[in-house]
């Protein structure tokens, strides 16, 4: 993380939409199809021997997720739409006064996106914003091509970033609402989500060793369509690609599943959150000894979900090194000798208690 965190622009941030795609670097483009095309069932807007371009059922720009041949696997971009073109000299001026590095790139410099601005942000990933997008056949209502697990849209990014305190502070200063966090009694902030569509979050921003993507997530409508994707892996005998769940989440109310692709990148499928776009949307926070926070029944998180992120990128390609996060990580508070353990802090006073609105 960059003392940019703490530069206050004078010109106002990009007015950014919502979360737009991202781009993946993969080992085996082959094998990435089979999971993002065949068992996810995402649509295919093009392909080369050297990418693969995919979108969900409801998505109409060109693309939403990039997999690119690499010879390591990791995140390229995560990329922000804009409200319009001119945002992108917005964008970059707001950029170029943090401190950052700033890239304006030409339409068709990556494919069906128009004129874009990337920079590597104060949190040391790299970010994309564009609004020109070549636009795609929706499929809403294509029943006859929807499979049992219909994916139907990108929800949001986590990131791991050693400092959840100045992470947040950015992307406030860049518009973003907080909706729901996790701290505990000392002040230490573990995790918060922050939105500009009207759902509980476009970035989350995890504690943990940092720059590193800890997930993407696509949306389904019903739960029944992600207990479909586990059945389809089952048969497949592939059930290993499941990390954890199905299960529901305290925080953001979300039905959930968490996969791991061939490369160990991890995709969430989410459904059910809840609409945040009243202007006081209260924030929840949550106690990070409450593990109904991460599974609201109680089930146990896995170790690797807090340990395992995927590496990251600088504009040039190269592998960024990670930060190391200091204050206190939420698996140390919450995973036991045994792999897991389930813990409320002063469980008989605070009950049934859940997050505290604020």
């Amino acid at each position: 993380m960059t003392d940019a965190t703490s530069i206050r622009p004078t010109v106002p941030p990009p007015d950014v939409i919502r979360c737009a795609y991202v781009e993946f670097i993969v080992s085996d483009l082959a094998a990435s199809r089979e999971f993002y095309v065949d068992v996810l069932g995402l649509v295919v807007t093009h392909e080369d021997a050297d990418a693969l371009y995919l979108r969900a059922f409801e998505e109409y720009l060109h693309h939403s997720i990039v997999l690119r041949k690499g010879p390591v696997p990791a995140l390229s971009v995560l990329a922000y739409r804009v409200r319009s073109a001119a945002e992108l000299d917005v964008a970059e001026e707001y950029y170029r006064q943090l401190g950052v590095r700033v890239e304006r790139r030409a339409a068709g410099a990556i494919r069906g996106i128009g004129e874009a601005v990337r920079i590597e942000d104060p949190l040391g990933f790299p970010i994309e914003f564009f609004y020109d997008a070549e636009h795609r056949e929706r499929f809403t209502q294509r029943y006859d091509a929807h499979g049992a697990g219909a994916i139907a849209r990108l929800d949001h990014f986590n990131v791991n970033t050693p400092d959840v305190p100045a992470a947040r502070a950015y992307y406030e200063g860049l518009g973003f609402r907080v909706s729901e966090d996790i701290k505990d009694d000392e002040g230490t902030v573990y995790a918060a989500w922050l939105f500009r569509k009207p759902t509980v979050h476009d970035i989350a921003l995890t504690g943990g060793d940092g720059p590193r993507l800890h997930h993407v997530a696509f949306a389904t409508h019903e739960r029944h369509q992600i207990l479909h994707i586990c059945d389809h892996l089952g048969a497949l005998r592939r059930s290993d690609m499941i990390e954890r769940g199905p299960g529901r989440h305290g925080v953001s109310n979300a039905f959930y599943l968490y996969l791991r692709d061939p490369d160990g990148h991890r995709i969430e499928i989410y459904s059910h959150d809840y609409y945040t776009g009243d202007p006081d949307n209260p924030v929840i926070s949550w106690d990070v000894h409450d593990n109904q926070r991460r599974d609201w029944w109680g089930n146990p998180v896995v170790p690797s979900w807090y340990t395992d992120a995927s590496l990251v990128l600088d504009l040039d390609g190269n592998v960024k090194e990670t930060v190391e996060r200091t204050d206190s990580k939420e698996m140390d508070v919450t995973i036991g000798a045994d792999g897991f353990s389930y813990t409320r802090k002063n469980d008989t006073e605070q009950g049934f208690k859940l997050g505290t609105q604020v």
